[in-house]
């Protein structure tokens, strides 16, 4: 058996979700560890405290494990399990590189970590694409929005981009030395460019449909320098603002911020004429080199915190 533990916000359990999911694609007996959002400890020093945002999808199939599974593998809290651990006898596993192959490869394991390279399930997106199926929006003036957007995204009159702007906890001292500093003006002057050098020639206008967990912020901002349309999408609050992720996904082209959410927006979005941008690093301890990221994140333009297309 192999247990992946869920923690973290949406982005994350997605994250976590789509490895259990490979998993059982390989023939794996896999199960979910759900106790992170029931256990006050687990949360104490998390600034944002986090639910289980995966129970909003429609049916999202889930094989939870029991506390008698997670101690089988990892020996349970008592002092013969501490001593496995110790002893690295445990099938306990960290996540300790951006990409391990070897974590599909392991049985009788207990993994724990974020699993936010796309590699680990990048040829089983169209599954997840039909599994992480999005509710309605809670009321209907908020669903009709969304529908307009959606129609206009898909009507093949405009070139749709998404852009996210994630502010929020990464905004704190505490997590901006780590996520900060990253998705600077010029990242996002640089990946504007790059779309506008990319449809120069198009007949169709580009429209900026703009995302942000800060909307007072995100109306200040400008992106373009051809006059296209800017339209700010700040009206799905609450349990709804997941929906903003599914819009995203929606849009022929997407803007990453250095955040889960985003990446998903971009991940669920199998559009064939798809433009996927996100910058080059996702966190300031993790600097990788560009042909390592071209390898592991195929199918997206990567952009540094200068413009830089790299």
């Amino acid at each position: 058996m192999v247990i992946v533990r869920v923690m973290g916000g949406l982005g994350n359990q997605m994250q976590q979700y789509a490895l259990y999911t490979k998993l059982k694609t390989l023939g794996r007996q896999a199960k979910l560890d759900l106790s992170w959002f029931t256990d006050p400890d687990a949360q104490s020093g998390v600034l944002a405290p986090r639910e289980l945002e995966l129970k909003r999808f429609v049916h999202l199939p889930m094989e939870v494990c029991t506390q008698q599974d997670k101690e089988h593998i990892t020996g349970g809290s008592g002092a013969l399990g501490k001593l496995r651990r110790k002893l690295r006898l445990s099938g306990l596993y960290e996540e300790k590189e951006m990409y391990d192959p070897e974590v599909l490869q392991r049985d009788n394991a207990y993994l724990t970590g974020y699993w936010a390279c796309t590699a680990y399930y990048a040829d089983i997106l169209e599954q997840l694409k039909t599994l992480f199926a999005f509710p309605a929006a809670g009321g209907p003036e908020v669903q009709e929005k969304n529908e307009h957007v959606l129609e206009q995204m898909r009507s093949g009159n405009e070139i749709s981009a998404a852009i996210h702007l994630r502010r929020g906890d990464y905004l704190d001292k505490e997590n901006a030395g780590l996520l900060g500093g990253i998705c600077t003006p010029a990242y996002y002057e640089g990946a504007v460019r790059l779309l506008e050098e990319r449809f120069s020639g198009a007949q169709r206008p580009l429209h900026f449909y703009v995302f942000s967990d800060d909307s007072q912020f995100a109306a200040g901002c400008r992106f373009g320098t051809k006059g296209e349309k800017i339209t700010l999408c700040d009206w799905n609050k609450g349990a709804d603002n997941m929906l903003d992720m599914e819009l995203m996904a929606n849009a022929q082209c997407i803007i990453a911020a250095n955040s889960t959410f985003s990446f998903w927006g971009g991940r669920l979005n199998l559009r064939k004429d798809a433009v996927r941008i996100r910058p080059l690093r996702h966190r300031n301890n993790q600097i990788p080199a560009p042909a390592v990221m071209h390898r592991l994140w195929k199918g997206w333009e990567l952009v540094d915190r200068d413009g830089t297309v790299v």
